[in-house]
């Protein structure tokens, strides 16, 4: 079981250099490699000692960060093992090097293949005229292409209405001002070598909203606290005398 997961980029060495004599293999490949394997298997990586004349400490990496390795599994020979491989090991070396001299060294690049990880369904609402977008956004590898699907007839893309959008990780299909035609399941349908995933989105499309004219609302209040107040200033003598006579009378 590996300890550290740290991205790595690819090292730059393209070979294993010797010191005095010594070099390193993994799995029997003395030169940097790409082991492809698919995500959920088991993977074992050994690394050899070659041309020594004593024992020999190795060390292993995954990307930056060290492997913890136990005792017994360091001379000569080491073996580790990845169980299970996952999609974020793609892309990431693991490194076997001499304790002594770090520059020797092998490194294994790994190429998982995997689908993407989407499925099941998802229910959205949008306003008739409004814009709406299905993100059906996942990796793969190898890189998948998306087939969308409406009511599981493919569906006829109008033009300005309807847009497209992929890249290797992100499958989008925008909808411009929808209208209530557009009700209905709309199917990702994403396709490798490696087999297919689907996602279904539940499209509904709801009444638009009456727009209420805010300026005119806003107007006709002003209006309406204007009169009310002119009222009160025009009928002040009156209020305080009305006041001032029921004042007298209760004393």
């Amino acid at each position: 079981m590996l300890v550290a997961r740290v991205r790595h980029r690819m090292p730059k060495c393209l070979h294993s250099p010797s010191f005095a004599g010594v070099e390193l293999s993994v799995n029997n490949n003395a030169l940097d490699f790409t082991l492809s394997a698919a995500s959920g298997s088991v993977l074992s990586l050994s690394c050899l000692v070659q041309n020594n004349s004593q024992a020999e400490e190795l060390l292993w990496y995954r990307g930056d960060g060290t492997v913890d390795l136990k005792a017994g599994n360091k001379e000569n020979v080491s073996n580790i093992c990845i169980s299970p491989v996952t999609a974020d090991d793609n892309g990431v070396a693991f490194t076997c090097k001499l304790k002594r001299d770090r520059s020797v060294q092998v490194s294994v690049i790994l190429d998982v293949q995997f689908l993407p990880a989407f499925s099941g369904g998802e229910t959205l609402w949008v306003e008739e005229e409004k814009d709406v977008t299905l993100d059906c956004n996942s990796k793969s590898n190898p890189q998948g292409q998306a087939i969308w699907y409406k009511n599981n007839n493919t569906l006829t893309l109008e033009q300005k209405r309807y847009q497209v959008y992929q890249t290797s990780d992100v499958y989008q299909l925008s909808i411009k001002k929808a209208q209530k035609s557009d009700n209905g399941t709309y199917t990702c349908l994403v396709k490798s070598d490696l087999g297919e995933r689907r996602k279904d989105f539940h499209l509904i499309v709801e009444d638009k909203k009456p727009v209420f004219p805010t300026e005119a609302i806003i107007a006709a209040a002003v209006v309406v606290a204007l009169t009310i107040i002119f009222g009160i200033v025009a009928r002040k003598e009156k209020i305080f005398k009305c006041f001032k006579g029921s004042s007298e009378t209760a004393l």
